[in-house]
């Protein structure tokens, strides 16, 4: 039961700064769903749908597009940072024998500076909330509540699948009688 409830806690943390565009920025090939989904214009399309409902101000426009920025800068930092560690793990794999600390400690500091952009643009987001109004918090409620739906259905199904994939292959592995 703990375990449920912290992956809760993490979807709905992830969720936020997904809702609020890093999926947005995910367009350009970070993988966030499938068709008709997040990929495809079909966060974006979302994305701009909230931010019309929302009627923001001059200065939550000034604070979403700061938001916006950062998530967008931090994205590409992030994709600079994969592709690094993978041209690290290439190189790496080109000696006799492989220096699991080194690739170790290179994973790690990476994750620590992803760590660090994630968080800088979930304060961004979290940020230009804490700025609307009642009315405005209760759209982005809203959506999000909607999007959680969404996500445990799919949850759900790709349980469902794994499930008949399992039965599927303990089938196949069974000798005929």
């Amino acid at each position: 039961m703990k375990n449920k409830i912290s992956r809760y806690l993490a979807v709905a943390a992830a969720s936020l700064a997904v809702t609020f565009g890093a999926a947005y920025a995910a367009q350009g090939g970070m993988p966030m769903g499938g068709p008709g989904g997040w990929h495809h214009g079909g966060f974006e399309k979302q994305l701009n749908q909230l931010h019309a409902q929302l009627k923001l101000s001059p200065d939550q426009e000034k604070q979403w597009q700061d938001a916006l920025n950062t998530m967008k800068q931090n994205r590409e930092t992030l994709r600079a940072n994969h592709k690094q560690m993978h041209e690290q793990f290439k190189a790496m794999q080109q000696q006799p024998i492989l220096d699991l600390n080194a690739l170790h400690d290179a994973h790690m500091k990476a994750m620590q500076q992803d760590q660090q952009l994630h968080e800088q643009t979930a304060q961004a987001w979290l940020a230009f909330y804490n700025g609307l109004n009642d009315q405005q918090k209760t759209i982005v409620s809203t959506a999000l509540k909607q999007h959680f739906a969404k996500m445990e259905q799919m949850h759900e199904k790709m349980e469902q699948r794994w499930e008949q994939h399992k039965k599927g292959v303990a089938s196949d592995a069974m000798p005929a009688q």
